[in-house]
């Protein structure tokens, strides 16, 4: 790059409009020199004359690489054993009350009722019973209806905790109870509209079993 161009004076029409005049040629020499070398890395055997002379020099702006270690983290949630550990799932013993957790059962039954856009005697049952395979019971008020351990038949109570293999459900005695879904039946009442619950195909969390698709077949035996 010629030196004439770095130092060329400005035309009299931008003096006008950038409000700025041309710097005697020494001046202006003197302070591209000191610039170029506060912004350029050169190597010390390099001259900034010499650049000048021979080459164009491009200032650029660069934008900083990102970290490859802030852009590969993602934030990871917590185990089951960690879970485990911090007890998010304990319920307190003075929590244990059958009349705290009606207000979740209101909802729940509003819940059911909207989902299944209403139910009334002339309900579908078939369609009500694909519905509640894919509906969240937390709140239902449940009765083990059938199962394979006798002292399970006959237990009521609302279901407070969901898991992929149990329902943990609190009785009007404020006793919560520990229910295994394999080779039991549910019996949940809505609205006068009693359903049917096998727990051999509850086998999944509630959050699987939103998305599952479940086939069309009968009851199944325990």
């Amino acid at each position: 790059m010629d030196e004439v161009a770095v130092h060329k004076t400005i035309p009299p029409d931008l003096v006008r409009v950038l409000g700025v005049k041309s710097q005697i040629r020494y001046k202006a020499e003197s302070f591209t020199q000191a610039f170029l070398k506060n912004s350029i890395e050169l190597h010390p055997r390099h001259d900034v004359k010499n650049m000048l002379c021979h080459k164009a020099v491009l200032l650029h702006y660069s934008r900083p690489k990102k970290s490859k270690k802030v852009m590969n983290k993602r934030a990871k949630g917590l185990n089951a054993r960690q879970k485990r550990a911090l007890k998010i799932f304990h319920i307190k013993p003075e929590h244990q009350r059958y009349e705290l957790f009606l207000p979740l059962h209101d909802l729940w039954r509003q819940y059911i009722i909207d989902l299944c856009g209403g139910l009334n005697p002339t309900s579908n049952p078939l369609s009500v019973q694909q519905k509640l395979l894919k509906a969240d019971f937390h709140g239902a008020i449940m009765t083990v209806a059938r199962s394979k351990c006798p002292s399970y038949v006959g237990t009521t109570g609302i279901v407070i905790q969901e898991f992929k293999h149990v329902f943990k459900i609190i009785t009007k005695q404020d006793q919560m109870k520990v229910i295994p879904k394999r080779n039991s039946v549910f019996e949940v009442e809505i609205n006068g509209f009693i359903s049917s619950i096998y727990g051999n195909r509850f086998a999944h969390r509630a959050s699987e079993r939103s998305a599952k698709k479940f086939k069309g077949s009968g009851s199944i035996d325990l």
